[in-house]
């Protein structure tokens, strides 16, 4: 059995994870503005599909495993690894926007947790990285900086990101709360499996093949009615 998460640690998860902290991620619909308008999702069937396949073969799969091996350099002060996670994770975008909403919120929950939560550990990533920080890089390399375990924060990660998606969903399909918390719900096997696959993935075998998340990114840039800013 998997010793308890302490108490301090789980605390400071459901602080980082939650929708209030000032990462601004309601903001951001990750492509699914587009999709909506497009006809790829009508209802919570087909957003729990095109979800599923985010978490398992897209940005939900690669942004798990930046933030595995974020976290992994930078709780083995290895400033070269920390700086190659946090390059790439920039390079693995596939659209302008997609780069704002990692950046955006990772350059963002660095100056929140610095401000509010500081540790010298934190320290390395500024010193290794000057550039843009991914969000999955800043959340890895501050719970490894806490020192809260590797899998807990990465099934945080991935519920905050599917619980961000939906809720947008809710309001541009527009689909009832309710019929929101059921798709959150059938993703839980989803997220187990994704963050078990990201813990195993070695950097230079990364890959996706969620292509239409990556177009609808593309096409949010030229979206005539936009509420969100991806």
């Amino acid at each position: 059995m998997a010793e308890p998460l302490p108490p301090a640690a789980l605390y400071r998860l459901m602080a980082w994870m939650s929708p209030a902290y000032p990462v601004g991620a309601f903001s951001y619909s990750h492509g699914l503005e587009w999709a909506v308008e497009a006809g790829d999702i009508t209802d919570a069937a087909s957003l729990a599909d095109w979800l599923r396949l985010v978490l398992d073969a897209g940005s939900g799969l690669a942004d798990a495993t930046f933030m595995v091996h974020a976290h992994r350099a930078l709780a083995a002060s290895d400033g070269a690894a920390l700086a190659g996670v946090a390059e790439l994770a920039l390079a693995f975008q596939p659209a302008r926007e997609r780069l704002l909403e990692t950046t955006a919120q990772g350059n963002a929950f660095m100056l929140a947790t610095e401000a509010a939560w500081p540790t010298a550990g934190l320290g390395l990533l500024r010193s290794a990285w000057g550039g843009g920080v991914a969000y999955p890089v800043a959340v890895g390399a501050a719970t490894a900086a806490h020192g809260i375990g590797e899998a807990p924060s990465l099934h945080a990660f991935l519920h905050a990101l599917a619980a961000n998606l939906v809720s947008a969903a809710v309001r541009l399909v527009p689909l009832g709360q309710t019929d929101g918390q059921r798709v959150l719900a059938t993703l839980e096997p989803q997220v187990a499996a994704t963050a078990a696959a990201a813990m195993a993935m070695p950097l230079d075998e990364l890959g996706g093949h969620a292509l239409r998340s990556d177009l609808a990114a593309m096409r949010h840039e030229t979206q005539y009615t936009r509420l969100f800013r991806s």
